[in-house]
């Protein structure tokens, strides 16, 4: 098999499969990063939700040191048990048990705002209870809500909010009783004076302060909820960042996607530089698939893929292509480093300490051994991504012919491994002595197809 160019593919021939592929994994990924977000906020809004519960606890004794108090303490319990329920119940998505205990959090709220403590000594006009300025507390609920929910879902705190103060202070300017004496009282006292009259008529409801705390409450609801939608579209973003990230690494080593995410289009200028390439194979497979089920062979051919690349990224190389039952790594690329060929032979002596472990699994399991070769080969290729639509990431040369061929040449010499003499030569370059060469068996004058003349391999048995 000839092969004088590889590439790098990062999608698929067909745009409408490349459509649907990109689209069903940024899907993936946004639901498993809003799923990983909710948890995570309903844990924060909860703790954030006691946090405030407790001051709250703390605080009503001192500013209303009275019986009456008992009441709100008893209520915020409720608040207490109904963030432990939205923690066990909360997942992404619409979720009417959610939207349910949200609009129980509320309706709790109007109830205590809005209804004197039954253990409150005094007996006022119900509109008085407007002049402790609760309103404020449906902030904490707002501000919570922000932490767990969606911009919908925080608009719909807003709205809900409005429409239960609205009914709650319609239904108490409709069933409060007047009280004439204190009216007649204020009159005497503030003649000429309507407008204090009407602020301290202990019956009045002061409709421009209701006004006031709902439009307010109703804008403030709006900007969260603007400030939660761009929130979760950054955070949509990141998935999709992160999914591109998830794509290179299957392709390339962790510290090279590293540093390919640190850098704007780091593979578009076509280059010429030396790297190491490797090509490891399955010797016989066609023998051994003869016969077989499919799904034995490709349980097979996976697992062996899934060796081999492990070994690849382990040093720092990258996945150019499967080949059927084999592949073609490179290393060096798309950055060269100051080891490309003391990585390939590392890595190709590795795949052979794998395949060694694997095969004594397979013994044990009553199945024949697998044999690979590998034919490693180190010298100048050009490399660049291709294309418009699709990318592509070529490496292009007579050095990946050489890598392939001596991996062919692995049959007839009856070895494991075939490496070339620039490769070894380079090691050397590398470092002065390096281990990985120890064991390797100098052969000179070995003829490799479609090349001139003879040149001299280093093998491993």
């Amino acid at each position: 098999m000839s092969v004088a160019t590889s590439s790098n593919t990062f999608g698929f021939r067909d745009r409408n499969e490349v459509r649907m592929a990109e689209a069903a994994a940024s899907n993936l990924f946004a639901e498993q990063a809003l799923e990983q977000n909710k948890r995570e906020s309903l844990d924060l809004a909860i703790k954030a939700r006691w946090v405030a519960l407790a001051i709250v606890a703390v605080m009503l004794p001192v500013i209303n040191p009275s019986w009456g108090v008992l009441y709100y303490e008893v209520m915020l319990i409720g608040f207490a048990l109904i963030g432990w329920v939205q923690r066990r119940i909360g997942r992404v998505g619409q979720s009417r048990a959610e939207l349910a205990l949200i609009f129980c959090d509320l309706a709790l709220m109007a109830v205590i705002c809005l209804v004197p403590s039954p253990f409150a000594p005094d007996s006022w006009p119900a509109p008085m209870q407007l002049r402790f300025n609760n309103f404020p507390y449906f902030f904490i609920l707002l501000a919570v809500g922000t932490l767990a929910y969606s911009w919908r879902t925080i608009f719909a705190i807003g709205t809900w909010t409005v429409g239960l103060w609205t009914v709650g202070v319609g239904v108490m300017w409709w069933f409060s009783d007047a009280r004439p004496d204190l009216t007649a009282a204020l009159k005497t006292a503030f003649a000429g004076n309507p407008e204090l009259i009407g602020m301290l008529d202990p019956a009045s409801i002061q409709f421009g302060l209701r006004i006031q705390e709902v439009v307010i409450f109703l804008i403030v609801a709006f900007i969260l909820a603007q400030t939660v939608r761009r929130s979760n579209q950054l955070l949509v973003s990141h998935a999709a960042v992160e999914r591109e990230r998830a794509n290179l690494a299957r392709y390339f080593s962790p510290n090279v996607v590293e540093e390919l995410s640190h850098n704007d289009e780091p593979l578009k200028r076509v280059r010429t530089q030396d790297v190491a390439v490797l090509f490891v194979d399955i010797v016989g497979f066609t023998e051994f698939s003869a016969g077989r089920p499919p799904q034995d062979v490709i349980e097979t051919l996976r697992v062996f893929h899934s060796l081999m690349e492990t070994e690849v990224f382990a040093h720092s190389g990258t996945l150019d292509k499967y080949l059927g039952d084999g592949l073609m790594a490179t290393f060096g690329t798309p950055l060269a480093s100051d080891n490309d060929a003391g990585n390939a032979l590392r890595c190709a002596r590795r795949m052979l300490e794998a395949m060694a472990a694997w095969n004594a699994e397979r013994t044990k399991a009553g199945d024949p051994e697998i044999r690979i070769g590998t034919g490693l080969h180190y010298g100048p290729v050009v490399l660049g991504d291709i294309g418009s639509n699709r990318l592509e990431f070529a490496v292009i040369g007579n050095t990946v012919n050489i890598a392939n061929r001596l991996e062919a040449l692995t049959r007839p010499l009856d070895v494991a491994l075939a490496a070339s003499d620039d490769l070894v030569m380079r090691i050397r370059a590398e470092t002065a002595s390096d281990p990985v060469l120890e064991g390797l068996e100098q052969r000179p004058g070995q003829t490799i197809r479609g090349m001139d003349g003879t040149m001299t391999v280093w093998t491993l048995d």
